[in-house]
Protein backbone atom coordinates (compact mmCIF):
# COMPACT_ATOMS: atom_id res chain seq x y z
CA UNK A 1 0.00 0.00 0.00
CA UNK A 2 1.52 3.67 -0.78
CA UNK A 3 2.24 5.61 2.12
CA UNK A 4 -0.23 8.33 2.81
CA UNK A 5 1.15 11.74 2.54
CA UNK A 6 -0.32 15.03 4.16
CA UNK A 7 -2.25 16.97 1.62
CA UNK A 8 0.10 19.31 2.84
CA UNK A 9 3.04 18.10 1.77
CA UNK A 10 1.90 16.61 -1.60
CA UNK A 11 0.90 20.68 -2.45
CA UNK A 12 4.04 21.35 -1.87
CA UNK A 13 5.54 19.12 -4.13
CA UNK A 14 3.14 20.29 -6.86
CA UNK A 15 4.23 23.41 -6.47
CA UNK A 16 7.47 22.71 -7.70
CA UNK A 17 6.52 20.54 -10.05
CA UNK A 18 4.63 23.37 -11.58
CA UNK A 19 7.07 25.87 -10.94
CA UNK A 20 9.73 23.49 -13.32
CA UNK A 21 7.67 23.17 -15.62
CA UNK A 22 6.32 26.78 -16.00
CA UNK A 23 10.43 27.58 -16.34
CA UNK A 24 11.32 24.92 -18.55
CA UNK A 25 8.41 25.77 -21.18
CA UNK A 26 9.77 29.54 -20.89
CA UNK A 27 13.08 28.70 -22.01
CA UNK A 28 12.17 26.26 -24.30
CA UNK A 29 9.85 29.08 -26.75
CA UNK A 30 13.15 31.03 -26.51
CA UNK A 31 15.67 28.09 -27.80
CA UNK A 32 15.95 28.49 -31.75
CA UNK A 33 19.36 27.62 -32.52
CA UNK A 34 22.08 24.41 -31.49
CA UNK A 35 23.95 27.81 -29.86
CA UNK A 36 21.04 27.77 -27.05
CA UNK A 37 20.56 24.25 -26.62
CA UNK A 38 24.19 23.37 -25.84
CA UNK A 39 25.48 26.56 -24.42
CA UNK A 40 22.55 28.72 -23.41
CA UNK A 41 23.75 31.03 -26.18
CA UNK A 42 26.62 31.87 -23.96
CA UNK A 43 24.42 34.27 -21.89
CA UNK A 44 24.62 32.37 -18.30
CA UNK A 45 25.85 34.89 -15.40
CA UNK A 46 27.78 33.66 -12.34
CA UNK A 47 24.51 33.12 -9.68
CA UNK A 48 22.91 30.29 -12.29
CA UNK A 49 26.31 28.95 -13.10
CA UNK A 50 27.03 28.51 -9.19
CA UNK A 51 24.14 27.23 -7.96
CA UNK A 52 24.01 25.03 -11.00
CA UNK A 53 27.08 23.79 -10.58
CA UNK A 54 26.13 22.67 -7.24
CA UNK A 55 22.08 21.53 -8.12
CA UNK A 56 24.40 19.32 -11.06
CA UNK A 57 26.55 17.96 -8.83
CA UNK A 58 25.04 17.18 -4.94
CA UNK A 59 22.22 14.57 -7.04
CA UNK A 60 20.48 12.17 -5.57
CA UNK A 61 22.98 9.70 -5.70
CA UNK A 62 25.17 12.10 -3.38
CA UNK A 63 21.92 12.08 -1.14
CA UNK A 64 21.98 8.41 -1.29
CA UNK A 65 25.06 7.33 -1.51
CA UNK A 66 27.22 10.45 1.37
CA UNK A 67 24.54 9.73 3.64
CA UNK A 68 24.64 5.93 3.49
CA UNK A 69 28.53 6.11 3.82
CA UNK A 70 28.55 8.26 6.73
CA UNK A 71 25.97 5.97 8.79
CA UNK A 72 27.84 3.26 7.93
CA UNK A 73 31.71 4.05 8.35
CA UNK A 74 31.69 7.72 8.90
CA UNK A 75 32.58 11.23 7.46
CA UNK A 76 35.78 10.41 5.73
CA UNK A 77 33.26 10.39 2.01
CA UNK A 78 33.09 14.23 2.33
CA UNK A 79 36.62 14.51 1.13
CA UNK A 80 35.08 14.38 -2.20
CA UNK A 81 32.57 17.28 -1.32
CA UNK A 82 35.36 19.46 0.05
CA UNK A 83 37.97 18.88 -2.43
CA UNK A 84 35.71 20.47 -4.91
CA UNK A 85 36.13 23.74 -4.02
CA UNK A 86 40.33 23.44 -4.39
CA UNK A 87 39.74 22.00 -8.00
CA UNK A 88 37.37 24.52 -8.73
CA UNK A 89 39.54 27.23 -7.66
CA UNK A 90 42.31 25.88 -10.04
CA UNK A 91 39.72 25.20 -12.69
CA UNK A 92 39.08 29.17 -12.37
CA UNK A 93 43.25 29.88 -12.66
CA UNK A 94 43.83 27.30 -15.45
CA UNK A 95 41.11 25.73 -17.27
CA UNK A 96 38.43 28.82 -17.84
CA UNK A 97 40.40 30.99 -19.79
CA UNK A 98 42.09 27.93 -21.79
CA UNK A 99 38.31 27.10 -22.71
CA UNK A 100 36.74 30.31 -23.06
CA UNK A 101 39.71 31.78 -25.20
CA UNK A 102 39.59 29.23 -27.50
CA UNK A 103 35.87 29.78 -27.80
CA UNK A 104 34.81 25.85 -27.60
CA UNK A 105 31.36 24.23 -27.21
CA UNK A 106 32.93 20.81 -25.83
CA UNK A 107 35.65 20.13 -23.76
CA UNK A 108 37.04 17.47 -26.09
CA UNK A 109 36.87 20.50 -29.02
CA UNK A 110 39.60 21.71 -26.53
CA UNK A 111 41.38 18.36 -27.00
CA UNK A 112 41.58 18.61 -30.85
CA UNK A 113 42.87 22.10 -30.69
CA UNK A 114 45.63 21.75 -28.50
CA UNK A 115 46.38 18.04 -29.83
CA UNK A 116 44.41 16.51 -32.80
CA UNK A 117 40.71 15.19 -33.87
CA UNK A 118 41.97 11.67 -31.96
CA UNK A 119 42.33 12.36 -28.87
CA UNK A 120 39.08 14.71 -29.08
CA UNK A 121 36.88 11.40 -30.10
CA UNK A 122 38.42 9.17 -28.14
CA UNK A 123 37.76 11.37 -25.05
CA UNK A 124 34.09 12.35 -26.22
CA UNK A 125 33.00 8.77 -26.85
CA UNK A 126 34.37 7.94 -22.81
CA UNK A 127 32.38 11.26 -21.69
CA UNK A 128 29.01 9.74 -23.33
CA UNK A 129 29.73 6.48 -22.54
CA UNK A 130 30.31 7.49 -18.62
CA UNK A 131 27.81 10.49 -18.76
CA UNK A 132 24.91 8.29 -19.77
CA UNK A 133 25.92 4.89 -17.88
CA UNK A 134 27.28 6.37 -14.65
CA UNK A 135 25.82 10.38 -14.00
CA UNK A 136 22.21 9.46 -15.66
CA UNK A 137 21.51 5.48 -14.86
CA UNK A 138 22.80 6.71 -11.22
CA UNK A 139 20.63 9.50 -10.50
CA UNK A 140 17.88 7.47 -11.59
CA UNK A 141 18.14 4.67 -9.93
CA UNK A 142 19.25 6.71 -6.48
CA UNK A 143 16.36 8.63 -6.99
CA UNK A 144 13.66 5.21 -7.70
CA UNK A 145 14.87 3.68 -4.59
CA UNK A 146 13.82 7.01 -2.68
CA UNK A 147 10.28 7.26 -4.19
CA UNK A 148 9.47 3.51 -4.23
CA UNK A 149 9.53 4.41 -0.22
CA UNK A 150 6.85 6.54 -0.44
CA UNK A 151 4.86 4.42 -3.64
CA UNK A 152 5.86 0.93 -2.90
CA UNK A 153 3.59 -0.27 -5.61
CA UNK A 154 5.99 1.24 -8.45
CA UNK A 155 8.36 -1.31 -10.08
CA UNK A 156 12.28 0.03 -9.97
CA UNK A 157 11.72 0.31 -13.84
CA UNK A 158 8.37 2.33 -13.46
CA UNK A 159 10.13 4.92 -10.66
CA UNK A 160 12.93 5.02 -13.55
CA UNK A 161 11.20 5.46 -16.38
CA UNK A 162 8.63 8.15 -15.49
CA UNK A 163 11.53 10.59 -13.62
CA UNK A 164 13.77 9.91 -17.22
CA UNK A 165 10.62 10.90 -19.04
CA UNK A 166 9.67 13.56 -16.84
CA UNK A 167 13.68 15.54 -16.88
CA UNK A 168 14.02 14.54 -20.40
CA UNK A 169 11.26 16.09 -22.45
CA UNK A 170 12.10 20.04 -20.81
CA UNK A 171 15.75 19.20 -21.11
CA UNK A 172 15.11 18.55 -24.73
CA UNK A 173 12.95 21.29 -25.34
CA UNK A 174 14.74 24.43 -23.60
CA UNK A 175 18.59 22.73 -23.46
CA UNK A 176 21.29 24.25 -21.05
CA UNK A 177 19.61 27.44 -21.00
CA UNK A 178 16.57 25.29 -19.28
CA UNK A 179 18.72 23.07 -17.13
CA UNK A 180 20.37 25.82 -15.51
CA UNK A 181 17.47 28.05 -14.94
CA UNK A 182 15.41 25.20 -13.42
CA UNK A 183 19.02 23.93 -11.61
CA UNK A 184 18.81 27.01 -9.81
CA UNK A 185 15.46 26.59 -8.37
CA UNK A 186 16.30 23.25 -7.45
CA UNK A 187 19.56 24.30 -6.09
CA UNK A 188 18.24 26.35 -3.20
CA UNK A 189 15.07 23.60 -2.54
CA UNK A 190 17.76 21.43 -2.04
CA UNK A 191 19.76 23.31 0.10
CA UNK A 192 16.91 24.25 2.54
CA UNK A 193 15.17 20.97 2.63
CA UNK A 194 18.89 19.12 3.49
CA UNK A 195 19.06 22.10 6.19
CA UNK A 196 15.22 20.98 7.90
CA UNK A 197 17.02 17.60 8.15
CA UNK A 198 20.39 18.48 9.45
CA UNK A 199 18.44 20.17 12.29
CA UNK A 200 16.01 17.70 12.88
CA UNK A 201 18.46 15.38 13.44
CA UNK A 202 20.77 17.63 15.49
CA UNK A 203 17.51 18.11 18.15
CA UNK A 204 18.41 14.45 19.24
CA UNK A 205 21.34 15.81 20.66
CA UNK A 206 19.99 19.03 22.21
CA UNK A 207 21.25 20.52 18.95
CA UNK A 208 24.62 20.66 20.88
CA UNK A 209 27.48 19.40 19.27
CA UNK A 210 29.33 17.86 22.26
CA UNK A 211 26.27 15.51 22.56
CA UNK A 212 27.21 14.51 19.42
CA UNK A 213 30.59 14.41 19.87
CA UNK A 214 30.22 12.02 22.74
CA UNK A 215 27.73 9.33 20.71
CA UNK A 216 29.76 8.75 18.02
CA UNK A 217 33.22 7.27 18.19
CA UNK A 218 36.19 9.44 17.08
CA UNK A 219 36.81 7.80 14.40
CA UNK A 220 32.98 8.62 12.79
CA UNK A 221 34.20 12.59 12.56
CA UNK A 222 37.42 12.05 11.31
CA UNK A 223 37.69 12.96 7.46
CA UNK A 224 41.03 11.12 7.75
CA UNK A 225 40.72 7.37 7.89
CA UNK A 226 44.06 4.80 8.38
CA UNK A 227 46.00 3.76 5.42
CA UNK A 228 44.21 0.15 5.89
CA UNK A 229 40.49 1.81 5.77
CA UNK A 230 38.52 0.45 2.76
CA UNK A 231 36.26 2.88 3.03
CA UNK A 232 38.71 6.02 2.03
CA UNK A 233 42.06 5.99 3.16
CA UNK A 234 44.31 8.83 3.86
CA UNK A 235 46.48 8.62 1.10
CA UNK A 236 43.82 8.36 -1.10
CA UNK A 237 41.99 11.26 -0.12
CA UNK A 238 45.11 12.89 -0.96
CA UNK A 239 45.86 11.50 -3.67
CA UNK A 240 43.21 10.15 -5.87
CA UNK A 241 40.63 11.90 -4.43
CA UNK A 242 42.00 15.03 -6.04
CA UNK A 243 42.90 13.15 -9.40
CA UNK A 244 39.05 12.42 -9.53
CA UNK A 245 37.84 15.49 -8.46
CA UNK A 246 40.42 17.11 -11.37
CA UNK A 247 37.75 15.06 -14.23
CA UNK A 248 34.77 15.71 -12.95
CA UNK A 249 35.31 19.34 -12.27
CA UNK A 250 37.45 20.20 -15.24
CA UNK A 251 37.52 18.11 -17.89
CA UNK A 252 33.87 16.61 -17.59
CA UNK A 253 31.81 18.29 -20.42
CA UNK A 254 28.54 17.35 -17.63
CA UNK A 255 29.98 20.21 -15.25
CA UNK A 256 32.35 22.53 -17.70
CA UNK A 257 29.63 23.12 -19.78
CA UNK A 258 28.13 25.53 -17.84
CA UNK A 259 31.31 27.27 -17.74
CA UNK A 260 31.31 27.60 -21.51
CA UNK A 261 28.19 29.14 -21.37
CA UNK A 262 29.19 31.79 -19.53
CA UNK A 263 28.65 35.56 -21.12
CA UNK A 264 32.19 36.32 -20.21
CA UNK A 265 35.23 35.38 -18.51
CA UNK A 266 34.25 36.93 -15.33
CA UNK A 267 30.75 35.71 -14.73
CA UNK A 268 32.45 32.01 -15.31
CA UNK A 269 35.60 32.19 -12.95
CA UNK A 270 32.78 34.33 -10.20
CA UNK A 271 30.46 31.08 -10.77
CA UNK A 272 33.08 28.61 -10.51
CA UNK A 273 33.81 30.48 -7.15
CA UNK A 274 30.00 30.22 -5.87
CA UNK A 275 30.10 26.36 -6.50
CA UNK A 276 33.17 26.01 -4.62
CA UNK A 277 31.54 27.76 -1.53
CA UNK A 278 28.58 25.87 -1.90
CA UNK A 279 30.62 22.42 -2.01
CA UNK A 280 31.39 23.28 1.47
CA UNK A 281 27.84 22.45 2.62
CA UNK A 282 27.64 18.92 1.70
CA UNK A 283 29.69 17.82 4.91
CA UNK A 284 27.16 19.56 7.34
CA UNK A 285 24.30 18.97 5.45
CA UNK A 286 24.45 15.83 3.91
CA UNK A 287 26.99 13.77 5.06
CA UNK A 288 26.89 14.60 9.32
CA UNK A 289 23.54 13.73 9.22
CA UNK A 290 23.80 10.66 7.87
CA UNK A 291 26.06 9.87 10.66
CA UNK A 292 23.71 11.64 13.33
CA UNK A 293 20.98 8.95 11.88
CA UNK A 294 22.62 6.05 13.73
CA UNK A 295 21.45 7.17 17.37
CA UNK A 296 17.38 7.65 15.95
CA UNK A 297 17.98 4.09 13.50
CA UNK A 298 20.53 2.27 15.14
CA UNK A 299 19.94 -1.17 12.99
CA UNK A 300 19.07 0.06 9.29
CA UNK A 301 20.46 -3.10 7.36
CA UNK A 302 20.47 -1.35 3.65
CA UNK A 303 23.05 1.64 3.75
CA UNK A 304 21.04 3.25 0.60
CA UNK A 305 18.42 3.67 2.54
CA UNK A 306 19.43 5.78 5.05
CA UNK A 307 18.55 8.93 3.56
CA UNK A 308 14.80 7.83 2.74
CA UNK A 309 14.20 6.29 6.22
CA UNK A 310 15.21 10.40 7.35
CA UNK A 311 12.44 11.56 5.24
CA UNK A 312 10.19 9.26 6.12
CA UNK A 313 10.63 8.53 9.51
CA UNK A 314 12.15 12.12 11.19
CA UNK A 315 10.37 15.06 9.36
CA UNK A 316 6.67 16.76 10.68
CA UNK A 317 4.45 17.19 7.89
CA UNK A 318 5.21 20.06 5.75
CA UNK A 319 8.80 19.55 6.20
CA UNK A 320 7.96 15.98 4.24
CA UNK A 321 6.73 17.50 1.64
CA UNK A 322 9.97 20.39 1.09
CA UNK A 323 12.61 17.35 1.34
CA UNK A 324 10.30 15.41 -1.27
CA UNK A 325 11.17 18.29 -3.80
CA UNK A 326 14.25 18.83 -3.06
CA UNK A 327 14.58 15.27 -3.83
CA UNK A 328 13.00 15.92 -6.92
CA UNK A 329 14.86 18.33 -7.67
CA UNK A 330 18.29 16.71 -7.29
CA UNK A 331 17.17 13.59 -9.38
CA UNK A 332 16.08 16.38 -11.90
CA UNK A 333 19.03 18.82 -12.23
CA UNK A 334 21.35 15.79 -12.31
CA UNK A 335 20.09 14.14 -15.00
CA UNK A 336 19.01 17.12 -17.13
CA UNK A 337 22.63 18.07 -16.61
CA UNK A 338 24.21 14.72 -18.07
CA UNK A 339 21.80 13.94 -20.49
CA UNK A 340 22.65 17.56 -21.99
CA UNK A 341 25.80 17.25 -22.21
CA UNK A 342 26.03 13.31 -24.03
CA UNK A 343 23.80 15.02 -26.44
CA UNK A 344 26.14 18.42 -26.75
CA UNK A 345 29.53 16.26 -27.34
CA UNK A 346 26.97 13.89 -30.09
CA UNK A 347 26.18 16.28 -31.91
CA UNK A 348 29.13 18.79 -31.63
CA UNK A 349 31.89 15.89 -32.20
CA UNK A 350 30.63 13.07 -34.25
CA UNK A 351 28.05 14.56 -36.85
CA UNK A 352 30.01 18.07 -37.55
CA UNK A 353 32.99 19.38 -38.69
CA UNK A 354 34.53 22.29 -37.65
CA UNK A 355 34.91 23.66 -41.22
CA UNK A 356 31.41 22.45 -42.88
CA UNK A 357 29.08 25.06 -43.08
CA UNK A 358 27.05 25.31 -39.66
CA UNK A 359 22.95 24.57 -40.26
CA UNK A 360 21.99 25.70 -36.48
CA UNK A 361 18.26 24.03 -37.03
CA UNK A 362 18.94 20.98 -38.20
CA UNK A 363 21.95 20.84 -35.31
CA UNK A 364 19.14 21.60 -32.72
CA UNK A 365 16.50 18.90 -34.28
CA UNK A 366 18.90 16.08 -33.86
CA UNK A 367 20.41 17.30 -30.20
CA UNK A 368 17.03 17.25 -28.83
CA UNK A 369 16.30 13.47 -30.72
CA UNK A 370 19.41 12.42 -29.29
CA UNK A 371 18.79 13.86 -25.96
CA UNK A 372 15.59 11.77 -25.46
CA UNK A 373 17.77 8.43 -27.22
CA UNK A 374 20.43 8.40 -24.36
CA UNK A 375 17.41 9.11 -21.84
CA UNK A 376 16.00 6.02 -23.01
CA UNK A 377 19.28 4.06 -23.01
CA UNK A 378 20.00 5.64 -19.29
CA UNK A 379 16.39 4.24 -17.79
CA UNK A 380 17.28 0.92 -19.14
CA UNK A 381 20.67 0.40 -17.55
CA UNK A 382 19.76 2.05 -13.92
CA UNK A 383 17.72 -0.89 -12.86
CA UNK A 384 20.98 -2.78 -13.51
CA UNK A 385 23.27 -0.95 -11.04
CA UNK A 386 21.05 -2.50 -8.12
CA UNK A 387 23.64 -5.64 -8.48
CA UNK A 388 26.71 -3.04 -7.77
CA UNK A 389 27.40 -3.68 -4.11
CA UNK A 390 26.97 0.46 -2.68
CA UNK A 391 25.72 3.13 -4.90
CA UNK A 392 28.72 5.70 -4.25
CA UNK A 393 31.16 2.89 -4.43
CA UNK A 394 29.55 2.28 -7.76
CA UNK A 395 30.60 5.92 -9.24
CA UNK A 396 34.04 6.53 -7.65
CA UNK A 397 34.90 2.76 -8.95
CA UNK A 398 33.78 3.48 -12.21
CA UNK A 399 35.33 6.98 -12.53
CA UNK A 400 38.74 5.60 -11.36
CA UNK A 401 39.17 3.24 -14.47
CA UNK A 402 38.58 6.45 -17.05
CA UNK A 403 40.27 9.75 -15.12
CA UNK A 404 44.25 9.08 -15.04
CA UNK A 405 45.22 9.57 -18.53
CA UNK A 406 42.89 12.16 -19.32
CA UNK A 407 44.01 14.25 -16.02
CA UNK A 408 47.69 13.56 -17.15
CA UNK A 409 47.13 14.96 -20.98
CA UNK A 410 44.80 18.01 -19.77
CA UNK A 411 47.56 19.02 -16.91
CA UNK A 412 50.73 18.62 -18.62
CA UNK A 413 48.84 19.53 -22.44
CA UNK A 414 47.16 22.85 -20.63
CA UNK A 415 50.03 23.63 -19.05
CA UNK A 416 53.48 23.28 -20.73
CA UNK A 417 54.71 23.62 -23.65
CA UNK A 418 55.38 19.31 -24.44
CA UNK A 419 53.72 17.36 -26.12
CA UNK A 420 51.99 16.83 -29.40
CA UNK A 421 48.79 15.06 -30.75
CA UNK A 422 51.15 11.86 -30.74
CA UNK A 423 51.95 12.13 -27.53
CA UNK A 424 48.25 12.49 -25.97
CA UNK A 425 47.25 9.35 -27.89
CA UNK A 426 50.30 7.71 -26.60
CA UNK A 427 49.46 8.65 -22.96
CA UNK A 428 45.81 7.98 -23.20
CA UNK A 429 46.10 3.94 -24.84
CA UNK A 430 48.90 3.35 -22.52
CA UNK A 431 47.29 4.68 -19.42
CA UNK A 432 44.31 3.36 -20.14
CA UNK A 433 46.10 -0.14 -20.57
CA UNK A 434 47.31 1.09 -17.74
CA UNK A 435 44.43 1.67 -15.57
CA UNK A 436 42.39 -1.68 -16.97
CA UNK A 437 45.30 -4.06 -16.15
CA UNK A 438 45.17 -2.70 -12.53
CA UNK A 439 41.49 -3.19 -12.23
CA UNK A 440 41.35 -6.80 -13.74
CA UNK A 441 44.20 -8.17 -10.99
CA UNK A 442 41.68 -5.64 -8.28
CA UNK A 443 39.04 -7.95 -8.95
CA UNK A 444 41.34 -11.04 -9.27
CA UNK A 445 42.76 -10.41 -5.84
CA UNK A 446 46.06 -9.80 -6.59
CA UNK A 447 45.75 -6.02 -6.39
CA UNK A 448 44.69 -4.96 -2.83
CA UNK A 449 45.13 -1.08 -3.03
CA UNK A 450 42.02 0.99 -2.26
CA UNK A 451 40.46 2.37 -6.07
CA UNK A 452 41.69 5.99 -5.05
CA UNK A 453 45.33 5.05 -4.11
CA UNK A 454 45.61 3.12 -7.50
CA UNK A 455 43.78 5.98 -9.15
CA UNK A 456 46.83 8.46 -7.46
CA UNK A 457 49.56 5.85 -8.87
CA UNK A 458 47.85 5.40 -12.70
CA UNK A 459 47.99 9.22 -12.81
CA UNK A 460 51.75 8.93 -11.95
CA UNK A 461 52.49 6.40 -14.33
CA UNK A 462 50.41 8.18 -16.93
CA UNK A 463 52.65 11.53 -16.36
CA UNK A 464 55.66 9.50 -16.65
CA UNK A 465 54.12 8.29 -20.13
CA UNK A 466 53.45 11.61 -21.48
CA UNK A 467 56.60 13.09 -20.83
CA UNK A 468 58.68 10.11 -22.25
CA UNK A 469 56.65 10.10 -25.35
CA UNK A 470 57.03 13.95 -25.51
CA UNK A 471 60.87 13.33 -26.12
CA UNK A 472 60.19 11.42 -29.25
CA UNK A 473 57.38 12.98 -30.19
CA UNK A 474 57.49 16.03 -32.72
CA UNK A 475 57.19 19.07 -30.44
CA UNK A 476 53.77 21.52 -31.14
CA UNK A 477 53.87 24.28 -32.98
CA UNK A 478 54.60 27.51 -31.29
CA UNK A 479 50.89 28.85 -32.40
CA UNK A 480 49.48 25.81 -30.76
CA UNK A 481 51.64 26.75 -27.74
CA UNK A 482 50.66 30.53 -27.91
CA UNK A 483 47.31 30.00 -28.00
CA UNK A 484 46.14 26.33 -26.08
CA UNK A 485 48.87 26.34 -23.63
CA UNK A 486 48.74 28.40 -20.39
CA UNK A 487 50.34 31.64 -19.87
CA UNK A 488 50.61 33.47 -16.49
CA UNK A 489 49.21 36.74 -17.76
CA UNK A 490 46.03 34.80 -18.14
CA UNK A 491 45.74 34.16 -14.36
CA UNK A 492 45.04 38.44 -13.40
CA UNK A 493 41.41 39.76 -14.02
CA UNK A 494 40.16 41.19 -16.67
CA UNK A 495 41.10 45.06 -16.71
CA UNK A 496 38.73 47.96 -15.39
CA UNK A 497 36.57 45.10 -13.30
CA UNK A 498 35.33 46.43 -10.13
CA UNK A 499 37.18 45.17 -7.67
CA UNK A 500 34.63 42.71 -6.09
CA UNK A 501 34.89 40.80 -9.20
CA UNK A 502 38.54 40.01 -8.92
CA UNK A 503 37.73 36.49 -8.47
CA UNK A 504 40.91 36.04 -6.88
CA UNK A 505 39.54 37.65 -3.85
CA UNK A 506 36.94 34.87 -3.80
CA UNK A 507 39.14 32.18 -4.49
CA UNK A 508 41.48 32.72 -1.53
CA UNK A 509 38.36 32.52 0.60
CA UNK A 510 37.01 29.60 -0.25
CA UNK A 511 40.98 27.82 -0.11
CA UNK A 512 40.90 29.13 3.43
CA UNK A 513 37.26 28.24 4.41
CA UNK A 514 37.95 24.61 3.26
CA UNK A 515 41.81 24.44 5.06
CA UNK A 516 39.37 25.24 8.02
CA UNK A 517 36.81 22.87 7.58
CA UNK A 518 39.23 20.01 6.53
CA UNK A 519 41.61 20.86 9.67
CA UNK A 520 38.12 21.22 12.14
CA UNK A 521 37.34 17.52 11.02
CA UNK A 522 41.18 16.01 10.53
Amino acid sequence: MPIALSNLDLAIVGVYFVVVIAKGLQVAFHTHTDEDLFLAGRSLRFGPIGLSLFASNISSTTLIGLAGAAYTAGIAMANYEWMAGLVLVVMAVVFIPLYLKARVVTVPEFLARRFDRRSRLYLSALTIFWTVSVDTAGSLYAGALVIMVFFPSFTLFETVAGVAIFSGVYTAAGGLKAVVQTDAIQAIVLIIGSCIITWTLFGDFDHRWANVVDFLPPDRLSLFRPLDDAQLPWLGTLTGVPILGFWYWATNQYIAQRVLGAQDMKHARAGAMLGGALKLLPLFIMVLPGAMALKRFPNLANSDFVFPTLVLHALPVGAIGLVMAGLFAAIMSSVDSALNAASTLLIHDFTRHDDAPKDSKRQLRIGRIATLCFMALASLWAPMIQNFEGLFAYLQQAFAIVVPPVVAIFILGGMTRRGSGQTAWITLLSGHAVAAVFFVLSKTGYWSWHYTRTAGLTTAISFVIYLVAARFTPAPSDEVVERYVFHRAWARPEPGDFWLWDYRIWATMVVAATLATVAAFA
